[in-house]
């Protein structure tokens, strides 16, 4: 399942938000600042990350600015510790699940998200088979199962 970390004041958070209920795509939501993040939190985006710590930290945060910190000089686990201490220090929003991550909103990039089934679909829009093909019939299931849902 996707998990979305958000601040209630954030625009792209919101953008990220709708642009998932639109595509119905199932998520759980966890502001960081009502609710605490922990070392799983960022050790799965850490794991979906390309370039660590640098992809979910905001070195422009008030934080950097008012507390003098050098990042850099810590280890990992004291890097962690600081993130939990100060959640406002993380990008927003982040949109993570098993295998990928997103930071911040992104029209195209938000995109692998839709489950892989339906985005295969896009490759079959422009064929001419007149037969129903592997691809129209996931999609008619996709849209059947989610029309029961709501």
């Amino acid at each position: 399942m996707v998990k979305i970390f958000t601040t209630s004041s954030c625009s792209s958070c919101k953008k990220a938000i709708k642009w998932l209920d639109e595509h119905k795509i199932k998520y759980s939501e966890k502001n960081l600042f009502t609710e605490p993040i922990t070392r799983d939190d960022i050790k799965l985006m850490l794991e979906n990350s390309e370039n660590g710590f640098e992809d979910i930290i905001s070195t422009r945060s008030k934080v950097f600015t008012t507390q003098n910190v050098d990042i850099d000089s810590m280890s990992y686990n004291e890097l962690i510790d600081f993130i939990i201490k100060n959640p406002s220090i993380l990008r927003r929003p982040i949109i993570v699940d098993d295998a990928k991550m997103q930071v911040g909103y992104n029209d195209d990039e938000i995109r692998v998200f839709i489950p892989r089934e339906i985005r295969k679909i896009t490759f079959c829009m422009g064929c001419t088979n007149t037969e129903e093909c592997e691809y129209q019939r996931l999609v008619k299931e996709h849209l059947q199962t989610e029309c029961k849902k709501a």
